[in-house]
C-alpha cells in the first residue's frame, strides 16, 4: 500500500474527501480529549494512582465500546449518518465543556465519570457513522483500498491530537492543566459538526430506513451475535483464534495496568505525576516499538510457520516478557519486558485477523469481527478488576507476574493442542463449507 497514491487515488471524489476531513478533525479531537482524561485519571498531580483508581477508569475508558460497539449498525440503519456526525460531535462539545468546568472546580468525581461514559459512548457511534458512510462516496471497486486507508490515518490523526493535547497540558498554568485538553478538544469536536454541514443531509445513507423498531432491531443483533458465536465455536479454528486473542488482551491488561502504577508510583516519585507520566510515555513508546517490530517480523513469520504456530510462538514471547519481571523492576527491564510484550500481542493479533478472515464464511464475518470487538474491550476491562484485587499501589507484584508467565504458558501449549486436535483446519459448518466451496 503506497499511502500518498492511494490517497490521491481516493481524493478526486467529492464525498470522500468531505467525509475524510470530518473523520481527521473527529478523530484528533477524541486523542485530546483521551489524553485529558487519561492525565485526570492516571497522573493527576492533586492525586495518588491506586490499583482501584486506573481499574474505574478503565472501565470509564472501554465500556463504551464494549456495549455500545454491537448496538451501533441497527441505529445507523435508522438514522440518518451524516446528522449522526453533525448532531453526535455538537453533542459532544457540550460534554467536553461541562467536563471541563467540573474538573477545574471540582476536581474527579461520579458525575465526571458518568459524563465521560456517555462522551465515550457518543464517540463509538461516530466512529461506526464515519465507517458506515465510507461505501456512499468511494467507488465499489475502491472500497478495500478505502477501508485500510482511512482508519489507519485516522488512527495518526488522534495520536497527533494526543500529543497536541499533552502538549497543550504543559504550556497552560496550573491551575487549568487538566482542562486545557477538554477545552481544546471540544474547539475540534465543533470543527468536525461544522465540517459536517459541507455534505448533504442523505448523503451518507442509509437509502432506505430499516423499518423495524430499535427494540426489535437490538433483539435481533443479540441473537445474531450468538448465532455468530455458536457458529465460530462449531467452525473450530476462529472461535479458537478469537478465544486466545481474549485471554492474551486480558492478560496485556494486568500487565497494562502494572505499567501505569509503576511509572507512576515505583520509578517516579508518587508526588511528582509529571515525572511519572513521562516514565510512562517513554515505556509506552518502548512497547509501541515492539508492536512496529510485530509488523515487521509477522510477514517473515508467515514465510516459515502457520498463523497458529505464530500465535503460539507470540504467547511464548509474552510469558518470557513476565518471567523477566519476576526478577526486578528496574526500569531496564520494565522496557525489555515492554518491547517483548508489544512484539507479542501486535504479532498474536495479526495472525488472529488473518484465521478469522481465511476461515470464517463471508455471512458471518461480520458478527466474528462484532464479537471480536466486544472480546478485545471487555478483557481488558475485566483485566482491570483483577489488577484492582491482586496489584499493589506499586504496580510490582513478584507472585502477580510470576501467574502470568505461567499462564502465558499454558495458553500457548493449550491453543497449540487445540489447532493439532482440528490439524489446524476449520470444520465445515455453513452449507458451501460442506459443499467444500470457497468461502
Amino acid at each position: 500500500m503506497s499511502i500518498p497514491a492511494d490517497l490521491r487515488t481516493l481524493a478526486v471524489h467529492a464525498g470522500f474527501r468531505k467525509l475524510f476531513t470530518v473523520r481527521l478533525v473527529s478523530q484528533c479531537g477524541d486523542g485530546m480529549f483521551q489524553v485529558g482524561l487519561a492525565t485526570l485519571f492516571f497522573f493527576n498531580p492533586a492525586t495518588m494512582a491506586t490499583a482501584s483508581g486506573v481499574a474505574a477508569a478503565f472501565a470509564v475508558l472501554l465500556l463504551p465500546f464494549t456495549v455500545v460497539g454491537p448496538f451501533a449498525g441497527p441505529l445507523l440503519d435508522r438514522w440518518s449518518r451524516r446528522q449522526v456526525l453533525l448532531v453526535g460531535n455538537a453533542v459532544r462539545v457540550v460534554l467536553a465543556l461541562l467536563l471541563a468546568v467540573l474538573i477545574g472546580t471540582a476536581g474527579v468525581s461520579v458525575l465526571v465519570y458518568v459524563l465521560a461514559l456517555v462522551t465515550l459512548g457518543v464517540n463509538r457511534f461516530l466512529l461506526a457513522a464515519l465507517s458506515a458512510g465510507l461505501p456512499r462516496v468511494v467507488p465499489r471497486e475502491q472500497l478495500l483500498m478505502a477501508n485500510t486507508l482511512t482508519p489507519t490515518l485516522g488512527a495518526v490523526s488522534a495520536v497527533a491530537g494526543g500529543g497536541i493535547g499533552f502538549v497543550t497540558g504543559l504550556l497552560v498554568p496550573a491551575a487549568a492543566k487538566n482542562s486545557a485538553a477538554l477545552v481544546a478538544a471540544a474547539l475540534l469536536f465543533a470543527a468536525a459538526s461544522g465540517l459536517a454541514l459541507r455534505l448533504r443531509r442523505g448523503e451518507l445513507g442509509p437509502a432506505v430506513r430499516a423499518r423495524t423498531g430499535v427494540a426489535v432491531a437490538v433483539r435481533q443483533t443479540v441473537s445474531d451475535l450468538a448465532d455468530g458465536a455458536r457458529y465460530l465455536v462449531r467452525r473450530g479454528t476462529p472461535g479458537l483464534g478469537l478465544g486466545v486473542m481474549a485471554v492474551h488482551r486480558f492478560l496485556y491488561g494486568v500487565n497494562f495496568m502494572a505499567l501505569i502504577l509503576i511509572s507512576r508510583n515505583l520509578l517516579s516519585d508518587p508526588a511528582d505525576a509529571g515525572a511519572g507520566l513521562a516514565t510512562f510515555a517513554l515505556l509506552g513508546g518502548i512497547s509501541f516499538a515492539g508492536n512496529g517490530l510485530a509488523i515487521v517480523l509477522t510477514p517473515l513469520a508467515h514465510e516459515r510457520m502457520s498463523p497458529s504456530r505464530w500465535i503460539v510462538v507470540c504467547l511464548a514471547i509474552g510469558g518470557v516478557s513476565q518471567a523477566l519481571l519476576v526478577t526486578t523492576p528496574e526500569l531496564a527491564v520494565v522496557a525489555v519486558s515492554a518491547v517483548l510484550l508489544g512484539l507479542s500481542v501486535q504479532g498474536a493479533k495479526i495472525a488472529v485477523d488473518t484465521i478469522v478472515h481465511r476461515d470464517t464464511h463471508d455471512d458471518y464475518r461480520g458478527r466474528a469481527f462484532a464479537l471480536y470487538d466486544v472480546l478485545y474491550n471487555a478483557a481488558f476491562v475485566a483485566a482491570a478488576a483483577l489488577g484492582a484485587w491482586a496489584l499493589p499501589d506499586t504496580g510490582w507484584s513478584r507472585a502477580v507476574f510470576a501467574v502470568l508467565a505461567v499462564v502465558y504458558l499454558a495458553v500457548s501449549l493449550g491453543y497449540g493442542a487445540g489447532t493439532h486436535r482440528l490439524a489446524d483446519a476449520p470444520r465445515p459448518v455453513h452449507a458451501s463449507e460442506r459443499d467444500g466451496s470457497a468461502t
